[in-house]
């Protein structure tokens, strides 16, 4: 095994272009460049989402390097988020980063973008031992994942429907508040009262999740409220953003315990762009304290999407010898 392993990630799942620089297991750069574009038209337009990352990933790519002092020759493999995504975002990375492997004549990774979520807990210290849990929650995924090792991630729950980001989301949407709305409905809720309004928590078997009842509640709640009041929203939105952000949060916790109860595992972690929330990190630590748990929370800057999470699995795939070849397609969905 060469000593000294270097490589070179890209992440384009989604409207972030980004790219990591990993040597021996270290995050040597991490460079994100978002697309303002999108919020004129309140959600990610896939088209617009590809020209952008046409335009970010040549800068981006060398911003990585410079920050972290290296030149594309110095790396051992080259590593792209293969799935899940948008596909044309994720034809972007993938083409990309196979043009330079095959340039360059270095090894191919295509990385699991949702794997790679989980992993993130691994990039900085303390880190945890495995076996860990993991709650993973996102805009397009909520999840509860076994980690029994780097390559070895089991999902023992997941929505059924919606995710806990789409219903911060739509929750934002229904209050008037500009996209992105999850960032915003958390801001609103630290000063708000969380249990001010009560909304619907389903009750889904096992560990499974569902929010789709949870949207379907704050609107129908909403809509009663502002035909007796018109003026109800703006008078009541940091109560209403923590009295919704308190339901998800109760949801997603309430997982988790069941699922330590069900393992035996008392090590979690969260991962993910809505593990930024700062009331689910709170609560989280709050939790773990009061049930004996070790709890792990990434930096915000490896919670949403970015290539460092991408870089820290291609590692370990790396030390495992598991490389593509240049005929690896992208794919939209999910599956492990």
């Amino acid at each position: 095994m060469k000593q000294d392993i270097r490589i070179l990630a890209i992440e384009s799942s989604c409207d972030e272009t980004s790219a990591a620089i990993c040597e021996n297991g270290k995050i040597l750069s991490n460079y994100i460049a978002g697309q303002a574009v999108h919020e004129q038209y309140g959600g990610v337009v896939p088209e617009l989402a590809s020209r952008a990352h046409m335009q970010n990933i040549v800068p981006v790519v060398h911003a990585a390097l410079q920050a972290a002092g290296k030149q594309l020759t110095d790396m051992d493999a080259i590593a792209f988020t293969q799935a899940p995504g948008l596909i044309g975002s994720l034809l972007v990375g993938g083409q990309f980063a196979k043009s330079l492997a095959l340039a360059l004549d270095k090894p191919l990774i295509a990385v699991h973008h949702m794997q790679a979520h989980v992993l993130a807990n691994l990039i900085e210290d303390p880190q945890p031992e495995f076996p860990f849990l993991c709650l993973t929650v996102s805009g397009g995924h909520t999840q509860i994942v076994l980690a029994h090792s780097p390559l070895h991630l089991e999902v023992l729950g997941e929505t059924i429907d919606d995710a806990a980001g789409e219903a911060f989301d739509k929750t934002a949407k229904l209050l008037g508040l500009p996209y992105p709305g999850g960032p915003l409905v958390d801001k609103y809720a630290q000063t708000g009262n969380p249990k001010a309004f009560t909304f619907a928590e389903p009750q889904i078997p096992e560990l499974n999740f569902s929010f789709s009842g949870l949207k379907t509640s704050v609107l129908y709640f909403l809509q009663a409220q502002t035909k007796a009041n018109p003026q109800f929203v703006s008078e009541n939105v940091a109560d209403l953003c923590a009295s919704v952000q308190h339901t998800i949060i109760n949801i997603l916790l309430k997982k988790v315990k069941k699922a330590v109860q069900q393992t035996g595992i008392k090590r979690i972690c969260i991962a993910g762009g809505v593990s930024a929330n700062s009331g689910l990190r709170n609560r989280l630590k709050e939790m773990g304290e009061q049930q004996g748990w070790q709890t792990f929370i990434p930096s915000f800057q490896y919670c949403t999407d970015n290539a460092g999470m991408i870089a820290i699995t291609a590692y370990h795939q790396y030390l495992g010898g598991k490389f593509v070849t240049l005929d690896v397609g992208p794919s939209a969905r999910s599956e492990w």
